[in-house]
């Protein structure tokens, strides 16, 4: 015995997901850019917490100057070009396009400052901001990468 079935609705379930497909990467990209932001703002946050000391000394290591955390400060970390490759979109956030500082009468790449303070150096203490910035967030930037996702999905199958 022969039976027919009939589905309706299928069209309208085919062009939801077209139209998934069609805005995944715009879709990926507004929640990592959402997620960058929250981390962006922890490391300028943290930047904030940098020990300061006085200048250099010949018998032991130094701490950052004031002027060293106010340059680091006022460069903020930025959030890099986004990279698109098909399924993926990636980018970092950081100080690699700070530019320059003048620093005790010299031109010093900001790259530079903050890499010293950060991972520290012969004659300077380790203060790894950016790890303990990236640590502190990764949980709140990948809820709101989620949460912007979520949304922009909801949005297209809920029309």
């Amino acid at each position: 015995m022969a039976m027919t079935v009939k589905v309706n609705g299928m069209e309208t379930i085919s062009m939801m997901l077209q139209d998934l497909g069609e805005k995944a990467e715009g879709i990926a990209s507004r929640g990592l850019f959402e997620g960058a932001g929250i981390m962006a703002d922890e490391i300028r946050k943290e930047a904030g917490s940098i020990k300061t000391g006085p200048g250099a000394s010949r018998e032991s290591a130094r701490y950052a100057t004031p002027e060293e955390k106010q340059i680091v400060m006022d460069a903020a970390a930025g959030i890099a070009k986004f990279k698109k490759n098909g399924t993926e979109v990636d980018t970092s956030i950081g100080f690699r396009n700070a530019g320059y500082a003048t620093l005790n009468g010299r031109t010093v790449p900001i790259p530079k400052i903050v890499n010293a303070i950060n991972s520290g150096t012969s004659f300077m203490h380790k203060q790894p901001f950016v790890r303990k910035a990236a640590n502190r967030a990764k949980e709140r930037a990948s809820e709101a990468i989620r949460a912007s996702i979520e949304a922009d999905v909801n949005a297209i199958t809920n029309k």
